[in-house]
């Protein structure tokens, strides 16, 4: 199986005082290999179990259905890998350079994209360097069980970084780094390798600040760390599947994929850096790309530029889906009503659907102002008389 190694071997025996070197040595060599932090906890989630339990029972997950699966094992790591002592968490910046997020937000007829999507798929990007950090610790110490991951299994990623001391839980329920806001992604090498533990954060450093509560455009965020993803754009753009609630349409904006707002807001992201990493770097023009440009896009091309980019994971209907909702809160111009109406006889149902929602919004725009202008000429024909 990739990314695993399960070996008998008698290195759990190794004394404390060469644990401890080792424990030094893997935050070295996690550097080394581009990961900003490394951190080391055990297989106790105890603490967070309740809440993540509560989460479910309020169905705050909507339809995402793997979220219940597994059983026990997302709280229990060491059933999800037999033999699990420690846990080895790493973060790695993905901010794109020279990526102007908020120009392109204000800008409704351009599409915006969550930043981490801009450029090369992370998940195996980051367990290749993993199995690089583990190959380092075999070659020191020889033979060991090992396995990677980065959000591709039943793992409470956030409390397990929290607990090796890489940040603490924000209101936003992301983490948050002093040092490096929250840009930057997680990964985990699960290890049978009894090594020292990292102290986990003992302050929220959030304060009373709730910028991101109040920032977010659908109110998803219900309470200080709660999320309900019903309402979260970046669900309903990327993890639903179905139609998008008309309630959340038009506070949806331009964001087509993702939402980044309780980032952007976040006074700790004043200190992230972008990413070095020329994975993570914003590919072709998606960092601006206008909306229309996107719509008119044909299934190859869209698998074809999508190539190796998170974006390909919601398929050709839903990314057209999301555009329809986008273009519906743009300007009404002639070339955005044309390409909507060019997608009226959609083969999806789910398109159509949406497109019609988009033309509808912007024939009751055209009215609304057609509107006022009666109104103004009324008001001027009366003061003549």
């Amino acid at each position: 199986m990739p990314h695993t190694h399960n070996t008998s071997s008698n290195q759990h025996d190794l004394p404390a005082t060469q644990l401890q070197e080792l424990a030094k040595l893997i935050k070295i060599w996690g550097q080394e290999v581009g990961f900003q932090q490394v951190g080391i906890t055990d297989c106790d989630l105890s603490q967070y179990e309740p809440a993540f339990l509560a989460w479910l029972e309020k169905k705050f997950h909507g339809t995402m259905a793997y979220m219940e699966q597994h059983g026990s094992k997302r709280c229990h790591p060491d059933e999800l890998v037999p033999g699990t002592l420690r846990i080895i968490c790493v973060r790695i910046n993905y901010l794109p350079p020279q990526s102007d997020a908020i120009t392109t937000l204000q800008d409704s007829s351009k599409a915006y994209i969550s930043r981490y999507a801009l450029g090369g798929d992370y998940h195996r990007f980051i367990r290749k360097k993993l199995d690089q950090l583990a190959l380092r610790i075999q070659h020191e110490i020889g033979q060991f069980g090992y396995r990677a991951f980065s959000d591709s299994a039943p793992i409470l990623e956030k409390p397990l970084a929290e607990k090796a001391g890489l940040g603490w839980s924000g209101k936003n329920t992301l983490l948050l780094n002093k040092e490096a806001g929250s840009w930057f992604f997680l990964g985990e090498l699960f290890t049978d390798l009894p090594l020292p533990i990292d102290t986990p954060n003992a302050t929220d450093h959030c304060g009373k600040c709730v910028a991101c509560i109040n920032i977010c455009p659908t109110r998803a965020i219900v309470a200080p760390n709660q999320l309900d993803a019903r309402k979260c754009i970046s669900y309903l753009t990327i993890e639903h599947h179905g139609s998008i609630p008309e309630e959340f349409r038009a506070l949806m904006g331009n964001r087509i994929y993702g939402c980044d707002d309780c980032q952007l807001i976040c006074p700790w992201n004043r200190y992230a850096t972008a990413s070095s990493e020329l994975q993570f770097q914003a590919r072709g023009n998606l960092a601006d790309a206008d909306l229309v440009e996107l719509f008119l896009w044909t299934e190859q091309q869209f698998l074809k530029r999508t190539e190796g980019s998170a974006i390909r994971r919601i398929g050709y209907v839903r990314w057209l889906r999301n555009i329809a909702v986008a273009l519906g809160n743009a300007p009404t111009t002639p070339t955005i009503m044309a390409a909507l109406k060019l997608r009226c006889q959609d083969e999806s149902e789910l398109v159509r659907e949406h497109v019609i929602w988009a033309l509808q919004r912007h024939e009751n725009k055209t009215n609304q102002r057609a509107d006022v202008v009666v109104a103004k000429l009324s008001a001027q024909m009366n003061e003549n008389y």
